[in-house]
């Protein structure tokens, strides 16, 4: 039996070797190259496209994750079932009409879906100081386009909101646990790395941005 096997994988090489070469003898070098690069271009194409639906249907499961928790007033729906991470907060840019659901944790792994709050600070909109991750090439590029006075606000899982204007920008290092200081004021404090066009992600140097409540949580 094994000896059959042997001779019916030599014949299907030989049946593919036979097969190559009539491709390459009806096509000839130039139009064989041209077909290569063809289908390396859609493979690439077919590639990008995966990529971009799957971060479009992440968004929309974390999306319903947040309608869900909110309307339950705790955080309890995952986006999909493996996640380890849920929706606890919504941030809008008001100036900026730019809107963005926050995860909770700040692991590489949730930030690759949206910015994440830091454990073991305050919830955002609550009392404290609340720190909240993102990227910046993606989610928290426009951290680089606030300005001071501008407004924030924060739409908690109690259905509430809080309004924060932004009240600077810094370059830290990224041990600076002054990040994560409460300073006994209610303040929302967004990261990112920086600078906002450099080649290679991470880093030693985070882009600071500090918001002041306006109100009581």
């Amino acid at each position: 039996m094994i000896q059959s096997m042997r001779l019916w994988l030599l014949d299907r090489r030989i049946d593919m070797r036979h097969a190559w070469l009539a491709v390459r003898r009806q096509l000839g070098a130039p139009r064989l190259l041209v077909a290569a690069l063809v289908a390396g271009g859609l493979w690439q194409v077919g590639a990008g496209l995966y990529l971009h639906a799957k971060a479009w249907l992440a968004q929309v499961l974390i999306e319903e994750a947040w309608r869900h928790n909110r309307e339950q007033g705790r955080a309890t729906a995952r986006p999909w079932a493996w996640a380890d991470t849920t929706a606890v907060a919504r941030i809008t840019f008001v100036e900026h009409a730019r809107s963005m659901v926050v995860l909770e944790d700040d692991a590489g792994r949730t930030l690759a879906f949206g910015p994440g709050h830091r454990t073991g600070t305050a919830m955002p909109g609550g009392a404290g100081n609340s720190v909240v991750s993102g990227h910046r090439d993606t989610h928290f590029s426009i951290l680089e386009r606030l300005s001071a006075g501008q407004r924030i606000e924060v739409e908690r899982l109690d259905g509430r909101s809080r309004t924060y204007r932004v009240s600077g920008a810094r370059i830290v290092d990224a041990r600076d646990v002054g990040i994560v200081a409460d300073r006994g004021r209610d303040e929302l404090t967004l990261v990112t790395c920086w600078p906002f066009d450099a080649v290679a992600p991470g880093g030693r140097l985070r882009y600071v941005v500090s918001a002041l409540a306006e109100d009581r949580p």
